[in-house]
């Protein structure tokens, strides 16, 4: 069975957010970091390894804001990508634009890996605080992924009034077909 696991971005995913919501309602795992507020890159990319090498079988990535890039780096540093059958990137932020707070400079670094090694998507609106949608498409086309419009949701966060987000779990789900498909894994 793939595991869904969640990875909040910085100061994390607070109760109202879909990503504790789904913690709730399908017995998602969240990534829990040890610091929310100033993110170390090699810190968070550890925890996420340690949690996708402590259980066996295939696990599906699902990252908001700055957990989308915590996937880009995982993966281009590990040599464990080959268990994650899929990757749902969600608001991801600009990291060189002038709105990034100077705690989330460090992850400016450009990575060495283009393209995510397992199928991608990318989920962005129109009015992001954090992303204009033109920034969006170009890190999915970086990343290999596909782009979703969602029109305007903002940061697609507890402000944006999505409740535990359907839309977006339908997403995951097509995602995880998609992905099973183009690795040979078992459906869950």
């Amino acid at each position: 069975m793939t595991r869904i696991l969640l990875l909040p971005g910085w100061l994390g995913s607070n109760d109202g957010h879909w990503q504790r919501l789904w913690q709730k309602r399908y017995g998602d795992a969240v990534v829990e970091q040890d610091d929310w507020e100033s993110p170390r890159r090699a810190d968070w990319i550890a925890r996420l390894e340690d949690v996708i090498l402590a259980h066996p079988g295939p696990a599906a990535l699902v990252g908001h804001s700055l957990g989308c890039h915590l996937i880009d780096a995982w993966s281009a540093s590990t040599r464990h990508a080959d268990r994650v059958a899929c990757a749902l990137l969600v608001a991801p932020p600009d990291l060189y634009g002038p709105q990034l707070p100077a705690v989330l400079q460090p992850w400016r670094r450009p990575l060495a890996q283009p393209a995510l090694p397992f199928p991608a998507l990318v989920v962005a609106s129109t009015d992001d605080p954090y992303c204009h949608l033109s920034d969006a498409v170009r890190m999915a086309k970086r990343w290999g992924a596909q782009c979703v419009n969602l029109g305007p949701c903002g940061h697609i966060n507890a402000a944006s009034g999505l409740g535990d987000w359907p839309h977006g779990r339908r997403l995951l789900d097509d995602l995880l077909r998609r992905g099973r498909h183009n690795t040979g894994l078992s459906p869950a």
